[in-house]
């Protein structure tokens, strides 16, 4: 019988084209966007599906998985992070869930670097002064940003793209790295010259750029909350590319309102899609729509991951990236 692939949304063409290749019988939602959860669970009820390719906006918690027909045998999360996955629901159905690490590091890295400089610089700032026709000639004062040359980074999670981050902050601006982990990186601290604190306050409390690369966990959650911000010096940025609840957004926007700190980056929301409206309003926050590993080469190899986890396990084998 032939093999059943239900991808929720349609991802780069390389991910169907290999599991036809394969001889599976792939079925892609024809939504344009999100599926509900009402609309997700007929969905995969509509075939006796093998495998199911999941995104990160899909929310797969145990009654969804409940739902799954007793045939799938693998969820292939199409994203290096899987909270989004209640894992050990899927275990107790005997699934293998996937995800797509290692592949999107260097991409988020430049990401977060890029997000960095454009805060530092102010360059959404001056983009938007110039659209607005306010831009008159040189002036010697106008939007003065912040050199980073110098200045100390500071990681929160110096797993692979934190660590990468550092690597090219510290050999390209000759940033100081300090980070806080919930162990020391030996790696970065050779590479790097970084230096390891055991709080989250310490790092806050010394850096110039604060970095987040921390998985969305109970303990993650609102790790940035209006207390942490306080220890942040004043002209102190935040940036944000791991998961948007790691950050309390009314509290990031009360204290960019008072100064607390100089300015944030974010490209991940605590309620996304929706983004908080006071952030939109703040003239020192540099938004964007979740694109940290938005290229054609780092989707399409996701996609190439995703399908390659679904073949091994359909076939017998054992998925390059299944959970442990």
């Amino acid at each position: 019988m032939t093999k059943q692939i239900f991808m929720t949304r349609r991802i780069p063409a390389l991910a169907e084209e290999m599991l036809r290749a394969a001889g599976y019988e792939v079925t892609v939602s024809t939504k344009d966007g999100v599926l509900t959860r009402d609309e997700l669970k007929s969905a995969l009820v509509e075939k006796q599906y093998d495998g199911v390719v999941s995104l990160l906006t899909d929310s797969i918690d145990a009654d969804i998985i409940a739902t799954m027909p007793p045939s799938v045998k693998i969820i292939a999360n199409y994203a290096v992070g899987f909270n989004n996955i209640d894992v050990a629901a899927a275990r107790a159905r005997g699934m293998v869930v996937t995800n797509t690490p290692d592949v999107l590091t260097a991409t988020v890295a430049e990401h977060t670097v890029a997000l960095i400089l454009t805060a530092a610089s102010r360059i959404a700032e001056g983009d938007r002064f110039i659209r607005e026709g306010k831009f008159v000639g040189w002036d010697p004062l106008l939007l003065l940003g912040m050199d980073i040359k110098g200045k100390t980074l500071g990681l929160l999670g110096a797993g692979r793209i934190g660590s990468e981050v550092a690597d090219i902050l510290h050999k390209g601006f000759g940033m100081e790295v300090l980070y806080c982990d919930t162990k020391p990186n030996e790696m970065l601290e050779s590479a790097c010259a970084a230096k390891f604190f055991a709080t989250h306050e310490e790092v806050l409390e010394k850096a110039d750029i604060v970095s987040i690369h921390v998985p969305l966990l109970p303990t993650t959650q609102h790790l940035i909350n209006a207390e942490r911000l306080l220890r942040m010096k004043k002209n102190a940025i935040l940036v944000n590319t791991s998961r948007g609840p790691v950050v309390d957004e009314l509290a990031l926007v009360e204290a960019l309102k008072a100064g607390t700190i100089r300015g944030a980056a974010l490209d991940v929301f605590e309620f996304e899609p929706k983004v908080t409206p006071e952030l939109l309003a703040l003239p020192n926050v540099v938004v964007n729509p979740h694109l940290a590993s938005a290229t054609e080469g780092t989707r399409t190899k996701m996609a190439e991951m995703a399908a390659t986890n679904i073949i091994e396990t359909l076939e017998g084998r054992t998925a390059p990236n299944a959970l442990a």
